[in-house]
């Protein structure tokens, strides 16, 4: 019997392999192989868990090898592995080396002792099942609470054990072990809504864009966003409702594919946030980290090299509420995440790659006091320290974000004061260019390379001298056009529409002009 653990670090971690070598001498048990602190306590868990759980524990020495030796072990979730392995080693002391065993009779075993011999759960066992099981290791033994996290790999047979009993008992018993990915129908949450063949969350009291009062603009903007995955700045005054309507903004996100929930889920499994009744992560993240937020709790870092929230909003999003006030390293960071998705880290001598796809949603005031064009208030900023708060956001990072929506407090005795729309009733449109998307090219209009822009976004004679004339008026960069016409195929998609039309073009074009307060106010 071959029995492996696994190594988390950073996004991919590693397996290694438990090897037992019990030898005449004085009575101890030594562990080489870099292991931490933690893992060389597990010694004494793990006698004590053995002979609790009815067991005898060897009387001759146990060297205890984890390897590859070169790589440094950290954390409890050797513990079970370590017994298991002595335990085997043991009970089948005349039949040669256990390490010689066929690969078939491999398994993977995660979980943290008690001293009563009961199991813990422990964090990454998504990913560690995930990389067993690309290694042709089908099995594995952990905690009854890491059981339903584990199953959720396809091809991995998984038995979740309450106690050290059990799990000794499994390794011999295939037919304990039970089939994991269930595939896409049985993943989806029961409560689920089907719209247009694509399925969404069940609607919240709390969590509906109904709440969202006098902002038809900003409402089209965030379903355009949710439709094609896009980038969007709100600026305002305060108390015009962007916070709000961005924080109703994951009601209008369909649920993810199972693949990509399971990059998702590995994220969150590396970064022990997986909960043991959300095994699979289904809905999109929605991560809101705090204004002092440091680089590294953004993009992610550590001795272990831990996922930060691009990471952790991967397939999701990453709201920044009051983002001006974020430091200008921390958002001129998020500049090659955005294009690339995916963030590199390294931390003495390795380096993990950790996926970061995640959809930008920015809001701001129009300047450090929040008065700057605001009818009926006096603004008490200078022209220049108007000019430097909007500088924090660089060029740059700008031309990243498609869409850009000026939001006012809206006059109560205008039309648009009583403009609501249910999460419901914009929930069709994007459905239909969800589905489009999926049908046509597997990913979101805002992720499309310049190649496939090319192939998906082309227009017609008038649309292309259309484009043309907006791109020479907005001095546009190929950056911008390239957002432009992903814009442009997105309303497309919405509308049901197999080709781009000027009207596109046209909504495109003026839900990326706007480029900063000076757009909406006029000059200082």
């Amino acid at each position: 019997m071959q029995i492996f653990s696994f190594s988390p670090f950073g996004y991919e971690g590693a397996l290694v392999a438990v090897e037992v070598d019990l030898r005449r001498g004085i009575p101890a048990v030594d562990v080489v192989g870099l292991a931490d602190g933690a893992v060389k306590e597990s010694r004494e868990r793990m006698r004590s868990a053995i002979r609790n759980s009815g067991f005898p524990f060897p009387v001759e020495r146990v060297l205890i090898s984890l390897s590859p030796a070169d790589l440094k072990k950290e954390g409890a979730g050797f513990d079970l592995a370590l017994a298991l392995a002595v335990l085997w080693a043991n009970d089948h002391k005349g039949d040669g080396d256990c390490a010689r065993d066929v690969p078939s009779e491999a398994v993977l075993v995660m979980g943290e002792l008690e001293l009563s011999g009961a199991l813990r759960p422990v964090k990454g066992v998504n990913a560690a099942a995930t990389t067993a099981a690309q290694a042709g290791i089908t099995r594995c033994v952990v905690s009854a609470a890491n059981g339903a996290e584990a199953r959720e790999v396809r091809g991995m047979r998984v038995f979740a054990a309450e106690n050290l009993a059990d799990a000794y008992a499994a390794l011999s018993r295939s037919d304990l072990f039970t089939c994991g990915g269930q595939g896409e129908r049985a993943s989806v949450p029961p409560d689920a809504v089907s719209v247009a063949g694509v399925p969404f969350p069940a609607l919240r009291a709390d969590d509906d864009m109904r709440d969202v009062a006098g902002q038809p603009r900003l409402v089209r903007a965030l379903q355009v966003a949710a439709a094609g995955g896009h980038n969007v700045l709100a600026f305002g005054p305060p108390g015009c409702g962007k916070t709000l309507a961005m924080r109703r903004f994951p009601s209008l996100l369909p649920l993810l594919t199972v693949e990509e929930a399971q990059s998702v889920t590995r994220v969150h499994s590396v970064a022990g946030l997986l909960s043991p009744q959300q095994p699979l992560i289904r809905e999109s993240p929605f991560r809101q980290p705090h204004q002092t937020a440091s680089i590294e709790g953004i993009c992610g870092g550590g001795v272990q090299c831990r996922p930060g929230e691009i990471s952790l909003a991967h397939n999701g999003v990453l709201f920044l509420d009051e983002a001006a006030e974020f430091r200008t390293s921390v958002l001129q960071m998020l500049r090659v995440p955005l294009e690339s998705g995916e963030v590199s880290l390294s931390r003495a001598g390795r380096t993990t790659t950790y996926p970061a796809r995640f959809q930008l949603l920015l809001a701001t005031n129009p300047c450090p006091c929040g008065n700057y064009g605001v009818s009926g208030k006096l603004c008490l900023c200078s022209a220049r320290s108007v000019e430097q708060y909007w500088r924090k956001f660089s060029g740059p990072l700008l031309d990243r974000v498609d869409i850009r929506v000026p939001v006012a407090v809206p006059d109560e005795q205008s039309e648009e004061a009583a403009y609501r729309r249910s999460s419901e009733s914009l929930r069709g449109e994007i459905a239909r260019a969800v589905a489009a998307q999926r049908t046509r090219q597997g990913i979101r209009n805002a992720h499309l390379d310049p190649q496939e822009v090319a192939r998906w976004c082309r227009l017609g004679k008038d649309e292309q001298s259309f484009l043309d004339a907006a791109v020479a008026a907005n001095d546009f960069s190929p950056r911008a056009v390239s957002g432009c016409l992903k814009l442009a195929r997105t309303l497309a998609d919405m509308d049901g529409s197999r080709d781009i039309a000027v009207a596109h073009l046209k909504e495109a074009i003026g839900l990326r002009r706007n480029e900063g307060p000076f757009a909406l106010f006029g000059d200082v």
